[in-house]
């Protein structure tokens, strides 16, 4: 039975006894860590590296091992490790790269093919570099356009929830028999203040089994054709998210057409690299024509998730033998909306969010101050 690899040491087989000394239970919790596999960020500054190396002429086992060693990442540094050994056994860097599909992507694995293909290693892991650096941005930027209205969001519930929980019940002594005099809003409030108070536990607990359920939800194969349509229908997320994955979609097949990728690869690839699985079906299907004879631009059904000007552009691209300089524009064009996008929805949801939480906190001002101005004028009567 071969030996189990934990934290780059081989530890005894099932079956032999080992002579290393037990450790006892305490150091064993005391050195419990939790391993993260390698991120984008990680990727990126490995392939900046290893293009730096291979242009200087280096070979690439060295380059890899001298990369591996800075590497905080203790799963990517055997990861790195695991390549250079099996390239030092004859396997070429795309078969390599492809036993991890997962840490690499398909579009990563394909392009270095192609530059082994071509003998543009270097180049090829240049354009990589570009390429991730360009996705971690659009990816920080739709975080980031993200962030401000969450904060916003938690802010008005959490100050909702003080005035329920904390500042009403001081009032409410106040009204006390004279219920019948309470205006609509007042008893409204009231109840709300006194359910929250009384069964916060059970708030919680159904908030986090919503939360759970949510998560489990879109990590289901159903969950997810509901979640990436939703994406698609509702307002600002749309725009959004649209602009987002025509730019991603564009920007691998204009690097994979470039770097000499066939086009049925490319069209594979570009699916799966699309981030929504409505998109990833319209590839697949745009796949299927292509494999029958027919161009890309004619291979989008009646109603594509694609605006004609892109379509007729790919056209243009397909007759004059240009297909991978137009993606590029293309992208470029959808990269550049997506900025603007994303700054004009930052820019509406946050006076949104603010009318929002003023017309929340003034229902419930008016809601203490109504019944008490109503009871002052009657008592001057």
């Amino acid at each position: 039975m071969p030996a189990v690899i934990t934290a780059g040491k081989i530890a005894a087989p099932e079956g032999r006894t080992s002579n290393a000394p037990k450790q006892s239970p305490l150091k064993q919790i005391s050195g419990f860590s939790v391993e993260l596999g390698p991120s984008l960020k990680d990727v990126l500054n490995f392939t900046n590296q290893l293009s730096v190396m291979v242009k200087a002429g280096i070979s690439l086992p060295e380059a890899m091992e001298s990369i591996a060693v800075q590497v905080e990442n203790k799963k990517f540094r055997r990861i790195i490790f695991d390549i250079k050994n099996r390239v030092e056994a004859g396997e070429s860097l795309s078969q390599a790269l492809g036993r991890y599909p997962n840490v690499f992507g398909h579009l990563y694995i394909n392009m270095i093919a192609a530059a082994e293909m071509s003998g543009s290693l270097s180049m090829m892991l240049r354009k990589l570099v570009d390429y991730i650096d360009q996705e971690l941005q659009t990816r920080s930027q739709v975080v980031g356009a993200m962030v401000y209205p969450a904060i916003i969001a938690f802010m008005a519930v959490t100050c909702t929830t003080f005035l329920l929980i904390f500042v009403l019940p001081r009032f409410t002594h106040i009204f006390v028999g004279k219920e019948h005099m309470l205006p609509k809003p007042t008893i409204i409030i009231m109840a709300v203040s006194s359910f929250l108070k009384h069964y916060w536990p059970g708030v919680l607990a159904g908030l986090a089994v919503l939360i759970g359920g949510f998560v489990f939800g879109i990590g289901t194969k159903v969950g997810r054709f509901w979640w990436d349509k939703a994406k698609l229908i509702i307002p600002l997320m749309r725009t959004l998210c649209n602009s987002l994955y025509i730019a991603r979609s564009f920007h691998a097949m204009g690097v994979l057409v470039n770097a000499g990728v066939p086009i049925l690869d490319t069209l594979v690839i570009t699916a799966e690299v699309s981030g929504n699985m409505h998109y990833k079906t319209m590839w697949h299907a745009v796949y299927k024509s292509v494999k029958q004879g027919k161009k890309i631009a004619q291979s989008f059904g009646p109603k594509p998730l694609l605006p004609s000007s892109a379509i007729q552009m790919i056209r243009s691209g397909e007759e004059s033998g240009t297909l991978g300089q137009v993606l590029e524009d293309v992208s470029e064009f959808y990269s550049r909306q997506l900025k603007a996008t994303i700054k004009l929805v930052t820019s509406m949801i946050e006076p949104i969010m603010i009318i929002v939480m003023g017309l929340v906190v003034g229902f419930i001002a008016m809601a203490i101050v109504l019944p008490i101005f109503k009871m002052s004028t009657m008592m001057g009567h």
